[in-house]
């Protein structure tokens, strides 16, 4: 694989960085995931960082080299990612949970898949134009399309309002889209509604399609917190331009040919919140692998 990646974080105008990003890849299989933590619960910021750290632990035990089911495997992920946030929370004895929003891409071979919960977005740009873009878990967006059972449809809904997130009570909502197979220079971003939400959607595709990533995304990045002004939403974003020519080359290319089966390189961190979300989270990854090798196991069972 070759590509150019670029990924950034900004407090923007809130008193903490809620959100999480990063990506790793083995020879053959990449990763990039982003997660908003959200506000109005406590510890956003853990339940971004606990669901970066469970599907980045899960990717690196399942991809040798290669994911085999790169749909099942998101599926699974993210329902680890969200069990181990319940339990967090249950083994904290608090009265309310951690909640985040997920998106997750996993390339491999030609293709991308991706899935996401809530309203962080995934964009595909093709030859200048808006390929696909992931439509989010809110009311508003749905109120558009078919409305899931039980959502009271409302004329003035908030764009903030989800009805699904990681971390919530009920059983988390989830699309997952893909295979996509991907042309030379296409570029996919991930982003927190802290961009999306205030940079139009033709002013990201024409950044995109006009700039390398290391150029477009710092700028798309400026332009937002500009324009939210001094309440800005934090602000992340990671994208990456598929089979990049000079990749090799670039401060920001990454080419994985010469790297052997068993290496595995990550920028997404074991742990940067406190000592006791880091010792919790040793023991639950673990036991979240053995929960998604289990569910592996089982469905495969029936499949045979």
């Amino acid at each position: 694989m070759k590509f150019s990646v670029f990924q950034i974080s900004r407090r923007g105008g809130r008193e903490k960085n809620e959100d999480r990003m990063g990506y790793c890849y083995t020879r053959e299989s990449g990763l990039f995931v982003l997660a908003d933590g959200m506000g109005g619960h406590p510890e956003g910021e853990v339940a971004a960082q606990l669901a970066l750290q469970t599907v980045s632990a899960l990717f690196q035990k399942e991809a040798r080299p290669i994911v085999n089911d790169v749909s099942e495997f998101l599926s699974l992920a993210l329902m680890a990612a969200h069990h181990q946030i319940i339990r967090y929370a249950s083994e904290k004895g608090m009265l309310d949970t951690p909640r985040t929003t997920l998106v997750a891409c996993v390339v491999q071979g030609t293709s991308a898949t991706w899935v996401h919960c809530g309203d962080s977005r995934l964009y595909v740009v093709r030859n200048g134009e808006l390929l696909t873009r992931t439509r989010d878990h809110s009311y508003l967006e749905q109120q558009a399309g078919v409305v899931p059972a039980g959502v009271v449809r409302m004329d003035k809904i908030n764009r903030n309002i989800l009805f699904t997130c990681l971390g919530s009570p009920t059983k988390p909502v989830f699309d997952v889209t893909g295979p996509v197979t991907l042309q030379q220079g296409d570029k996919i971003l991930l982003c927190s509604d802290g961009l999306w939400g205030t940079v139009p959607e033709n002013e990201i595709v024409l950044n995109l399609s006009t700039k390398a990533v290391a150029e477009a995304v710092p700028d798309l990045v400026e332009v937002a917190l500009r324009n939210g002004g001094d309440h800005s939403d934090n602000v992340t974003v990671i994208a990456f331009e598929w089979e990049t020519p000079d990749a090799f080359e670039s401060t920001h290319g990454v080419s994985t040919d010469s790297i052997s089966d068993g290496v595995f390189a990550s920028t997404i961190q074991a742990g940067v919140l406190d000592t006791q979300v880091e010792d919790l989270d040793d023991a639950a990854i673990e036991r979240s692998i053995a929960e998604i090798n289990e569910a592996i196991r089982r469905s495969a069972a029936r499949k045979s």
